[in-house]
């Protein structure tokens, strides 16, 4: 029997010349509160958010659905209060202390074999833990989530875990908060790199919806029904 992948959103606030941060120690802010809502909506609606192991240890998020009204809704609807939370990691470089481990419910680390052993032993049942071989395939990732019964997966970063699951075609939808911002910065992080992305750069993307939020533009899209 084939599993059923989950319905992949990526989700990331970018600057107008397409970076999710600046290059100093703080996190720059590109949302807005109406923004922030916006995405808080998406988590509530999602079954489980993903990030990266890179992004968890730079920028140390909660990633919690944090409306109350939400996360009762989401029990009242036969659910978990939050998301599971997903992480991904090659090399097993995980600190316990992070805040990813400390709230919310449900937590699931995705790795390879070489390093299940030592991310267990480090979070030491702090989330559950699982290979999908010797290396990194996202389309076993995806699977493993489909079958724990994720049917919408909402992947808010980093740029590396983006541009990865565009290069493989796997994102059913972007949603894109462009802040009216100029990084400018060459070493700080892309929304995405350079990749072999599927029908070249003439491929056109669906526009889903386009809508002002304040003072950003919020963009859907949806990426696997390109166009020549």
């Amino acid at each position: 029997m084939t599993t059923r992948r989950p319905y992949v959103i990526l989700s990331a606030a970018m600057s107008v010349d397409g970076y999710l941060d600046d290059a100093s120690p703080e996190r720059l802010r590109l949302s807005n509160a109406a923004d922030f809502d916006r995405v808080d909506q998406v988590r509530a609606e999602s079954d489980a958010i993903l990030i990266g192991a890179t992004t968890m240890r730079k920028d140390n998020p909660r990633l919690l659905v944090n409306s109350e009204e939400r996360r009762v809704q989401r029990v009242a609807a036969g659910k978990p209060a939050y998301p599971l939370k997903v992480t991904v990691t090659r090399t097993g470089d995980l600190s316990p202390d992070l805040n990813f481990w400390h709230h919310g419910g449900e937590k699931l680390v995705v790795t390879v074999d070489d390093a299940v052993e030592k991310v267990r032993a480090t979070l030491d049942g702090l989330a559950d833990v699982v290979t999908v071989g010797p290396e990194l395939d996202w389309g076993l990732v995806l699977d493993e989530l489909g079958r724990r019964g994720i049917d919408r997966l909402m992947v808010e970063g980093g740029g590396t875990i983006h541009t990865q699951l565009m290069a493989a075609d796997l994102a059913d939808e972007v949603h894109l908060a462009i802040a009216p911002l100029l990084v400018g910065q060459p070493e700080a992080a892309r929304f995405l790199s350079a990749a072999d992305y599927p029908g070249g750069s003439t491929a056109r993307m669906k526009v889903l919806e386009i809508r002002a939020i304040d003072d950003v533009v919020f963009v859907r899209y949806a990426p696997k029904e390109r166009t020549a």
